[in-house]
């Protein structure tokens, strides 16, 4: 004997709302589990309502939110039926079904508590982007007269209508323009990411997934690089040392000579990462992977510019961030994982500031040495990249020296670079055209030369040509 029934959870959530919740008994065995609805107040339930008018109708959602309570209770009562038929219901089993398809009753308030997740995990850098899909789906429910979006509400009409919004958003760099398409395409990833998750902690079904249906996309945009020529005529600037410019065209040539160190890392590099025999030993920010370079002579002349008599292992190399500030002391990235998260917002904080300086002033460089490319400090890993490719790197030896986890990951970030495979193509194309019509040339300019000769002069030449 199984009884079905809704009650509303007195104690509210962390949002303030008062869950409904389908209380299961199975042979007076009872068991409770959350549906999709949260209520303002407990008083806006209905627990001796007769029909389906659990919720009352003085709630504005009052006639959707009941079919989905009718819905839930249905499907409880086959999936009873479907136990019965091999004897394993169980108030317990019946609810862990239904988990499968249950819904969160809020995705706004599911996508804040796991940004805050990777707050408190240290994804500084991935929290800012959760934290501005957030900011922008709020945004957008403002626009459509709605303060929450409910797991159910995520439909493919709504991500389209989504995709349109953000399509009119101004470019918070620039309010000329709008969001660049595959900035929009970087949004959607984290709203894609967020619901997968939601799916494999069992608060939506596969088959509800509305990104089954909707598909996003970005644009191909070239990776600027710098070529030899550019390269050198950069490198041969004549630049005040120890000014702000000479300074940060070394950090520029210290990444490309480092196989395309990343700017994050180079500004957070200690002299404890030179290893004795030469070698540039750090753990990357990003993936935590290790890498370790031989030290070319070009990237050891920058590093004799900022070694002083008596220098500290633990010091940073580069004159950038404050030794005196609380994360200082963290030196490894064991010691970055563990500091508080207010210091290491603080340490992404300036290393971001840091980022940005010495960007701009590579522009003010760029223009010095006739580059009209945007300068920029990664550029110096595509320019390093664009190089080891023209030198014929193998695409397994550079995957390891960009420190990609794998070649196809290489082959996609090489992108336009490496043209090697369609340039020969395209020459052997012409040059086999050119020979055709070399050898045209030269059969109409000797039958222009027989033309001009003498009977007498042919017949020489013929008994010339059957003599030999």
């Amino acid at each position: 004997m199984a009884t079905f029934r809704f009650e509303c959870n007195g104690k509210p959530s962390k949002n303030g709302k008062h869950m409904i919740l389908l209380c299961v008994t199975i042979n007076g065995k009872r068991k409770r589990t959350k549906t999709n609805i949260e209520l303002n107040s407990p008083s806006q339930f209905n627990a001796k309502c007769k029909g389906d008018n659990w919720v009352r109708a003085s709630v504005p959602e009052s006639k959707k939110w009941n079919q989905e309570l009718h819905d839930l209770i249905e499907e409880a009562k086959a999936t009873y039926s479907q136990l019965c038929d091999t004897q394993q219901a169980t108030s317990e089993l019946l609810v862990n079904k239904l988990k499968a398809v249950e819904v969160s009753p809020s995705f706004l308030t599911f996508a804040k508590e796991r940004t805050e997740e990777i707050l408190n995990a240290g994804g500084i850098l991935n929290f800012k982007k959760y934290n501005g899909f957030v900011n922008k789906l709020e945004d957008f429910l403002k626009t459509k007269g709605k303060k929450d979006i409910l797991f159910s509400e995520l439909t493919p009409e709504l991500l389209a209508s989504f995709d349109n919004y953000l399509h009119t958003i101004r470019n918070e760099r620039d309010s000329s323009r709008l969001l660049h398409q595959n900035t929009i395409q970087a949004i959607f990833h984290k709203f894609r990411s967020l619901v997968l998750r939601s799916i494999e902690l069992g608060y939506m079904a596969h088959d509800k997934n509305p990104f089954l249906l909707f598909k996003y996309s970005g644009v191909k945009t070239t990776k600027e690089k710098l070529t030899e020529e550019e390269l050198d005529s950069l490198l041969t600037l004549e630049l005040e040392e120890g000014s702000l410019l000479w300074h940060c065209r070394n950090y520029f040539f210290f990444s490309f000579f480092c196989a395309g160190i990343r700017v994050a890392d180079l500004i957070q590099l200690r002299w404890c990462n030179i290893t004795s025999d030469g070698r540039l030993n750090y753990q990357m920010g990003k993936n935590h992977k290790v890498r370790d370079l031989v030290l070319v002579e070009q990237a050891r002349q920058i590093l004799r510019h900022y070694a002083k008599e008596g220098q500290k292992a633990s010091q940073y190399i580069f004159p950038l961030l404050d030794m005196s500030k609380p994360y200082a002391k963290a030196v490894t990235m064991a010691d970055k994982d563990t500091l508080p998260i207010d210091i290491r917002k603080k340490l992404f904080s300036d290393v971001s500031a840091k980022t940005a300086l010495i960007n701009k002033y590579l522009k003010k460089l760029a223009g010095m040495a006739g580059i009209e490319k945007p300068l920029s400090m990664h550029i110096s890993r595509h320019s390093f990249a664009r190089l080891a490719k023209a030198e014929g790197t193998d695409n397994s030896i550079l995957q390891s020296l960009l420190a990609h986890s794998s070649v196809a990951m290489t082959e996609k970030y090489m992108g336009s670079f490496d043209t090697s495979t369609t340039d020969k193509a395209l020459q052997n194309i012409f040059n086999k055209a050119g020979q055709k019509a070399d050898k045209s040339d030269k059969k109409a300019r000797l039958q222009a030369l027989l033309a001009e000769l003498s009977e007498e002069e042919l017949e020489a030449m013929l008994a010339s040509v059957g003599k030999a």
